[in-house]
């Protein structure tokens, strides 16, 4: 451990997490909570409380907090989320009233690709493009090794990349995103629509309960149709990558989130379509495509270390 302690929250539409860590990336101490989503002033007295008892026993000097929504370039008010009851929330302002200390609001995901900037697989690199796989598609971007807000500070919403115009709807009214096509939902919905015998058994018989782990698990153990699955969701993935080093030119792809459990079953096709789509492909560096290396902590320790300033 090596001190300058801060606390890094990670707020999501289900579970909010929390840690201490230290100045290397040190997790000191950490604990996680239901998140009542649907009410705005309950998430800020469990974050307040869970701050409160991570702190108990360790001094920390100020509290980064990585949101799930559009976070405004003052960093400390959350525009808009779309599965939290967030509109024009002026969560830092709160937070730091409830805690006595410094607040810092990042959006979840730039969080997730600070942490793995900093402490991570992007250790080293000047210039990386994050994507987490969830439930969602998020992404974050760091170049000439500082965060890209952009001039309203909601830059790198990956995930609402155009990839098919007028093709299917996407939570954030548009259609056609790649989220649509990249994510864990996108995952369970082929699934449910074309499952395998071994995927329609761990869900019970019923397709309706048939959820993203039970589909890595089944590739994993080898069925054919779930492999095909997470080929399909790579390939999109792939897809839209490429459109985005085309842009950002970064020298490492860092891959996060819940599906990208599944390792080389989905990094696999991504490179491969990666590779085939690239722009100027064969007469232009590349970056590495790899697995994001802090797992579920990244949002806390990119978050914590944020708060640091």
């Amino acid at each position: 451990m090596t001190g300058d302690l801060t606390c890094g929250i990670d707020i999501g539409g289900t579970k909010i997490a929390g840690a201490v860590v230290d100045a290397a990336g040190t997790v000191v101490a950490e604990a996680r909570v239901e998140s009542p989503a649907a009410d705005a002033a309950a998430i800020g007295t469990t974050v307040a409380d869970l701050v409160a008892g991570l702190t108990a026993a360790q001094a920390v000097r100020a509290v980064g907090v990585g949101a799930a929504g559009y976070v405004a370039a003052d960093r400390s008010t959350v525009l808009f989320a779309p599965n939290i009851a967030w509109r024009d929330e002026p969560l830092g302002a709160d937070l730091a009233r409830r805690t006595g200390l410094p607040v810092v609001v990042e959006n979840d995901a730039n969080a997730a690709a600070w942490g793995e900037f900093r402490h991570g697989a992007g250790r080293g690199a000047d210039d990386q493009l994050m994507v987490t796989v969830g439930t969602g598609v998020g992404g974050g971007v760091v170049t000439g090794g500082r965060l890209l807000r952009g001039a309203h500070g909601v830059a790198a919403e990956i995930g609402h990349l155009c990839v098919v115009p007028d093709g299917l709807p996407c939570g954030c009214g548009n259609r056609g995103c790649l989220e649509s096509y990249a994510s864990g939902t996108a995952l369970v919905r082929a699934a449910r629509s074309a499952p395998s015998p071994a995927i329609l058994d761990a869900a019970g018989g019923d397709p309706a309960a048939i959820t993203g782990p039970m589909v890595t698990a089944a590739a994993a153990a080898g069925d054919v149709v779930a492999i095909g699955h997470l080929a399909d969701l790579g390939r999109w993935l792939g897809h839209g990558i490429a459109s985005l080093v085309a842009v950002l030119d970064p020298a490492v792809v860092v891959v996060g989130g819940g599906v990208a459990a599944a390792g080389d079953l989905l990094l696999a096709p991504v490179r491969a379509a990666f590779d085939s789509e690239l722009t100027g492909r064969g007469h232009r560096p590349g970056p590495a495509i790899v697995p994001a290396a802090l797992g579920n902590r990244a949002g806390v320790i990119g978050a914590a270390d944020l708060a640091r300033g």
